[in-house]
Order: C-alpha cells, then structure tokens, then sequence
C-alpha cells in the first residue's frame, strides 16, 4: 500500500471514529430521561434499544438493499459470536452502572483500552509501542478526572463492582477485536450491525426472562417487558436513542475498524467522556470542574499523540 493511501486511509479511520464519539456521547442524555422521567428499568431499556436498532437496518436493508443481508451463513460463527460479545457488553455495563454509579463505571469500561491494545497485540498482530502505551495511560487517567473518581464524594467501591466493571470492559475490548476481524473477513460494517444488533437483542431477552429479578433492573414480571405502556413521548425517545445515537455510533464505529486497528479505535473513543461533559454542561446545566477540564485535555492528548505517531 502506499504512502498516500495509508494516510488517506488513516484519516478516514480518525474521522470515522470522532463521529463515532460525536453520536455516542449523546446517549447518555436520552438514558437519563428515560430512567428519570419514567423510571425505565436498565436492562429492559437495553432490550428495546437492541430491537428498534435491529428492526430499523432490517427495514432499510429490505426496502433498499437487500444484498446487504445476504452474508450471514458464510461468517454466522462470527456474527453470533459476536452478537453474544455485544449483549454481555450491554448487560454487564449496565449492571456496572448500577453497582458502581455512571462515574466509576464509564472509566471502567474505558480499562477496554489497554484490554484492546493489549489483546490486539497477542491476537490482531496489532503494534504496542510507547506511544501507544503513553496514549493507554493518559486516557484513562484523563477518563478518572472527568468521571470524578478521585472526589471525595465518591462512594467506597465493593469488590464485586470493581470486578463488575473490569468484566464490562473486558466485554468491550472483545467486541472492538470482533469488529476489526469482520472487517478484515470483508464483512459489511452495516450488515455486522443489522446480524449483532439482532443477536444481542435475544440474548438480552433471555436473560431478562430468565435472570431478570436477579439482576438490578432487570425483568421482575413479564409485563414489565412494555414498562412504557401507551406512552407515545417514552417510546418515541427510545426509539430516537435507538435511530440515532446507538444506531449512528456503532455504524461510524464498525466503520473505522475497517481502517484502523481495534486498539486505536477505542482509544479515540475516550474522548466520548469529553464530549459529553460538554453536552451535559450546555443542555443540561451541569458544571465542569477544573479537574473535569484537565482531564479532557489529557485524553486529547493522548489522542493527538496517537494520530501524530500514526502519521509518522
């Protein structure tokens, strides 16, 4: 490959991956009201979020191009595999958040950083340089800050939560690895999306049906399955979290795995937490601390020193 496509191909990846935050950042403000204003238990949000992302590409495949759904028997081992990944990602963040709080949750399934660099080396031939490694180590640092684990608000943390978390970002780091071997197979980042999305959403309602009153928002009854109701203003922002966010962040995701390795696509994605301090602090008036602002500007660099070394 040449020199000039290899960058043309890394800034399409960088670019890819940045929308991709752009998109993700935001799902944070559709959860909060779903759970807020109508108390939509966690694990049944994640069910119907995986369905409507799953029945929308169904749709546009369909109506569209159908061809896109033509591939699934030759890669099915992978597909269901990973489909399996995304479901127990979901269901183990979600019931990190619940153990842990948002905070301590989101820098640990950001510990998916140094799992992807690290398993992308042993698996994917990946590089594991300094710069790299210097990149691991700021963002999750920069990931801590912004979170504000270090307040001395923050709760003390039971074993089994840290360990909860740790698992989630596991669980991450799998499915970033799985996404860049479909593309590798040349497997449709779109028809990846449509085949996972629908895996995960089965997987998820067996676990809701069989676990569900175990599990911190979870399924206690089956009606709990339509929590919702006849409310046209909760479905309809659910499937806005599905259309958009969700939708949109994988598929840009998917996208620059194609581009990328694994390893560096995830660590572009720390700066999601930035982006949404930001949102958070222009739409719903919450502060940013001095500490919240460093750590933004380590995970940027962190970033930048990544694309640099990259382009080098």
């Amino acid at each position: 490959m040449s020199i000039n496509k290899e960058i043309e191909n890394t800034n399409r990846g960088f670019l890819a991956a940045v929308a991709s935050t752009l998109f993700l950042s935001t799902t944070a403000i559709f959860i909060r009201y779903l759970t807020t204003q109508f108390f939509l238990p966690s694990l049944i949000l994640a069910f119907w979020r995986e369905v409507f992302v799953a029945l929308i590409l169904l749709a546009v495949f369909l109506l569209y191009k159908p061809s896109l759904l033509r591939n699934f028997f030759p890669h099915r081992r992978h597909l269901v595999f990973y489909g399996f990944v995304l479901a127990l990602f979901n269901g183990t963040w979600t019931l990190s958040v619940a153990l842990n709080g948002a905070a301590v949750a989101t820098v640990l399934a950001y510990s998916s950083a140094a799992f992807t660099a690290l398993l992308g080396w042993l698996l994917l031939d990946e590089g594991l340089g300094a710069a790299k490694i210097s990149a691991v180590v700021l963002t999750i640092a920069g990931c801590a800050l912004i979170a504000g684990v270090f307040s001395s608000q923050q709760a003390a943390l039971s074993a089994g939560g840290i360990l909860t978390g740790l698992v989630a970002g596991l669980f991450y780091a799998f499915y970033s690895l799985l996404g860049r071997s479909a593309s590798q197979k040349g497997i449709n980042p779109w028809t990846q999306l449509v085949y996972i999305f629908s895996i995960a959403a089965l997987v998820m309602l067996a676990v809701n049906l069989a676990a569900g009153r175990f599990l911190p928002g979870g399924l206690k009854q089956p009606g709990d399955l339509f929590w919702l109701g006849n409310s046209l203003e909760g479905w309809g922002v659910l499937l806005l979290l599905a259309a958009v966010p969700t939708l949109m962040g994988y598929a840009f995701y998917n996208i620059s795995l194609s581009y990328l390795p694994s390893s560096v696509v995830n660590l572009i994605l720390t700066v999601e937490p930035v982006f949404t301090a930001v949102i958070a602090y222009f739409f719903l008036g919450e502060k940013i601390s001095g500490l919240q602002i460093a750590g933004g500007m380590l995970i940027i660099f962190g970033v930048l020193l990544l694309r640099v070394r990259r382009l080098k």
